[in-house]
């Protein structure tokens, strides 16, 4: 694996928070990104948006494109889209790095809430469904807020990675670490990837108690 700087970083849900925050940090760090949508016009126009906050290097295309050209594809779309967006993606993200950060989680007047999956995570479906692609589970515990704002110089946290594949987590590790403050933290296959999707919700909870952006940290490592 070459080293991650050099690489083509590919978001699909690039127009939520989650993706702009993520491609903000990147882009200003002198990575090359694009912005996956089903539409080329809107990602195009988050695109133009993304690189004047950052001031670096982001394109948009359609989800498709950005699936051919990225070599490390981060899935950050909503948990009810998860499943057909890439079933369609199959072909084009063969031999690729998906990198799996959504939570499936309910929301009702008690709060935040992790919902069964049937494979048994986000990051499990998305193996089932990608079975040529190299497929880890990351970034669900980072704030999108901390992400977005670039006065904010270090964010203070851990980024768990989980994956079956070495290369392909150590790859992510480092992705990670590109961002100021952060670290990366192998987290275990991806068979455990449903407690990590779920503790969103306890953080969610967290941080509307709190008012807070709060995030993890691993003691001892």
């Amino acid at each position: 694996m070459s080293d991650v700087r050099d690489l083509t970083i590919g978001v699909f849900g690039g127009t939520g928070a989650q993706g702009k925050g993520l491609i903000i940090r990147w882009a200003a760090a002198g990575l090359k990104v694009v912005v996956g949508s089903r539409d080329a016009e809107r990602a195009q126009a988050a695109a133009k948006e993304l690189a004047e906050a950052s001031g670096g290097n982001v394109t948009g295309a359609t989800n498709a494109e950005t699936a051919r050209v990225a070599d490390i594809v981060i899935v950050a779309v909503p948990w009810e889209g998860h499943a057909t967006l890439l079933e369609s993606l199959k072909a084009d993200l063969a031999g690729k790095i998906v990198v799996d950060c959504v939570n499936p989680l309910g929301f009702d007047k008690q709060g935040a809430f992790a919902l069964p999956v049937p494979e048994g995570s986000a990051a499990q479906q998305a193996a089932a469904l990608l079975p040529d692609s190299r497929v880890t589970a990351s970034f669900h515990h980072v704030s999108a807020v901390l992400l977005a704002d670039l006065e904010v110089p270090s964010i203070d946290t851990d980024v768990l990675v989980l994956g079956d594949d070495r290369e392909a987590t150590d790859a992510v590790i480092e992705l990670a670490q590109v961002i100021p403050g952060v670290r990366g933290i192998y987290g275990g296959r991806l068979r455990n990837a449903h407690q990590v999707e779920a503790f969103t919700a306890n953080l969610i909870s967290i941080n509307r108690r709190y008012k807070a952006h709060a995030g993890i940290r691993v003691t001892d490592v």
